[in-house]
């Protein structure tokens, strides 16, 4: 059975390192071109199934080499790929430049992902009416993500919402997700206000209709809160190499515990030491350690 379905985007990643990110008009010379598989929700569906847990993606790639490059790397991931669909767009490719300190700067071309439709979405639960939970993120269109929220209330389906990039949402689709994975800067724009601290904004969107929230804080950890409350979970002091993806990793864990009957708490830990331990090496899906590996940095932390 599948545990997790994954419905979102599918990246070529074409990163460069850069000394620093170039000014207006500025022309600057970085490494060779290095090509990742990418895109938040391959990615998120790489780190699932990497967490441990049975995965399928539902999305769309061009009839171009980086198309057959994702499906590929999907699968050596471990991910059940057969609704990734074959569409007649560019795959979507994200522009990277890295800085020494590990940030980066991201320029989405979304291509085939935005035929990713509620069609596709819909008939992602055909084959498999049950997976435990259900992983979005916003760059899909958002009439693809509210029909796919409708699609697992109907099955009973729990709803991670990754909001990014960040954008209003419908109050049905808000008070589907279990959690709602935000960032500080997305959960202000959801709500479309500055609520003062982390733990307000967390108050504010379950005010709004989300059952739980999640903001991620970097390497400070994660704020969760729920109706048990709010927590603060701390984050790992680790050498920075690349961050791009360590978000992505974040989600696809938590979805990954979740599907496995733990707590939120207990989940958003594990995805905490997935994505510290995902920072520490260079690309997104090639970056992701497997089971073994977190359980062993979590006994060491």
């Amino acid at each position: 059975m599948t545990e997790v379905v994954v419905v979102g985007s599918a990246n070529a990643d074409l990163v460069v390192e850069v000394p620093r990110r170039p000014l207006a008009g500025e022309t600057l010379l970085g490494s060779d071109l290095a090509v990742h598989p990418g895109g938040k929700g391959a990615n998120q569906a790489a780190a699932c199934a990497r967490a441990g847990a049975t995965t399928r993606f539902v999305g769309c790639v061009g009839d171009d080499d980086h198309g057959v490059f994702l499906r590929r790397r999907l699968q050596e991931a471990g991910v059940d790929a057969d609704h990734l669909r074959i569409v007649d767009r560019p795959t979507g490719t994200a522009i990277i430049l890295v800085t020494p300190d590990g940030e980066n700067s991201i320029v989405v071309s979304p291509g085939a992902n935005s035929l990713v439709d509620a069609d596709l979405a819909r008939r992602a639960f055909a084959p498999d009416p049950v997976p435990r939970v259900i992983v979005l993120s916003m760059e899909i269109p958002a009439g693809t993500v509210d029909q796919a929220v409708a699609e697992a209330a109907d099955h009973g389906v729990r709803v991670v919402l990754n909001a990014a990039p960040a954008q209003p949402l419908p109050p049905v689709t808000l008070r589907a997700c279990d959690p709602l994975v935000v960032n500080q800067h997305e959960a202000r724009t959801i709500l479309g206000r500055d609520a003062g601290g982390f733990d307000e904004l967390a108050r504010g969107l379950l005010g709004a209709g989300a059952r739980s929230v999640v903001i991620t804080l970097g390497e400070d950890g994660a704020l969760v809160a729920d109706a048990d409350g709010v927590q603060h979970q701390r984050g790992h002091v680790v050498d920075v190499v690349d961050t791009t993806g360590a978000g992505d990793a974040f989600v696809g864990a938590v979805a990954c515990e979740l599907a496995h009957g733990a707590e939120l708490r207990a989940a958003v830990r594990f995805a905490i030491a997935m994505s510290a331990i995902t920072v520490g090496a260079p690309g997104a899906q090639s970056s992701y350690p497997d089971r073994p590996a977190v359980e062993r940095f979590l006994a060491g932390a």
